[in-house]
């Protein structure tokens, strides 16, 4: 029989406590030293992906100010123990203030990560943007959510296969991927199932990649898709929702926790708003110790309480998930 897709909207269903679960098992999730500042500079993108958390898309208008991109370089210089500027969106490239950021965060002496979208370097008055940021050292992890047309145009829109095969044929060129730079890919399922094994399945997008496209690239990720904001109404409508949860919930790992990618790492939204990690901010949830990047002297926030909701299952289920892949 076909599962009976619950009445009550998600908003008013009893949601698990993420919190309790760890609590069960003695486990307390707090803070370490703080290494990677991630900030979504906007919600503006050239596409509207099925699974995106962000609910980015073409006429999104949210976008950083030069105002708040200030501020971000401020705080990387006032904290040396982060190493990282982590650049996320939409398609951050669109956001006026990308660039800048790049160029002040590396003249800070710190790593750069582009999450890119790849079919961004097509889009009007991007002719440069790769070269930009093969010049600047910037690491990109790129979104493919899988090696074949069919799956990655389901999920992603029609044509964009074809347009990220070329795109990374083009960072392939200026070494990215090639032992020269860093370029890292990202799966996600196309279904309310947990990823395969990151390792294994990395052997697979190799293998396909090189022999259908002569296309190379460093390290797969492998990313849950969360139960919240765009993927959450997509299991609503399929009447998996419940089920999705209750996968998340019953195959929790603790010994994934130590990984979370929210104990390191703190996450800035377009607005200035801070938060514990990006599914967070996209759920509005922000960090227990303060509002607002212009709050914060410095990002040492050592053993501050996290904020979790049942979201959270979804990072700690099988090997885990963070923006670095799996965890265990």
């Amino acid at each position: 029989m076909p599962a009976v897709r619950s009445r009550l909207p998600i908003a008013a269903r009893q949601a698990p406590s993420f919190e309790a679960a760890l609590g069960d098992h003695g486990v307390a999730l707090r803070r370490t030293r703080t290494t990677t500042l991630q900030i979504n500079v906007g919600k503006v993108c050239n596409q509207a992906c099925h699974h995106c958390h962000v609910e980015a898309g073409p006429r999104r208008t949210e976008t950083m100010s030069r105002a708040v991109a200030e501020r971000v370089i401020e705080l990387l210089a006032a904290s040396p123990a982060v190493t990282t500027l982590d650049i996320t969106g939409g398609a951050p490239e669109l956001n006026p203030q990308f660039r800048w950021l790049v160029d002040q965060a590396r003249a800070l002496g710190r790593h750069v990560i582009d999450r890119c979208n790849l079919t961004i370097l097509f889009e009007p008055g991007m002719a440069d943007l790769a070269a930009f940021l093969a010049d600047r050292e910037v690491e990109i992890i790129a979104s493919l959510p899988c090696y074949s047309e069919r799956n990655v145009d389901e999920q992603r829109g029609h044509g964009v296969f074809d347009k990220s095969i070329a795109a990374l044929r083009a960072l392939n060129a200026l070494g990215y991927g090639t032992g020269a730079r860093t370029l890292n890919l990202v799966y996600n399922p196309n279904g309310a199932f947990l990823p395969p094994a990151q390792a294994a399945l990395e052997v697979t997008y190799k293998d396909e990649l090189a022999r259908n496209f002569g296309v190379a690239f460093d390290h797969l990720f492998t990313i849950t898709n969360l139960p919240i904001a765009r993927y959450a109404d997509y299991l609503d409508a399929q009447g998996k929702y419940d089920a999705y949860m209750g996968l998340l919930v019953s195959h929790l790992n603790l010994a994934t926790v130590p990984g979370l990618m929210c104990r390191a790492l703190v996450s800035v939204g377009w607005d200035g708003q801070v938060y514990d990690c990006d599914f967070n901010q996209m759920l509005e949830l922000p960090l227990p110790t303060a509002r607002t990047i212009f709050e914060l002297a410095s990002l040492d926030l050592d053993d501050q309480p996290i904020a979790t909701a049942s979201h959270c299952f979804g990072c700690t289920a099988g090997s885990g998930s963070s923006c670095g892949g799996s965890l265990a």
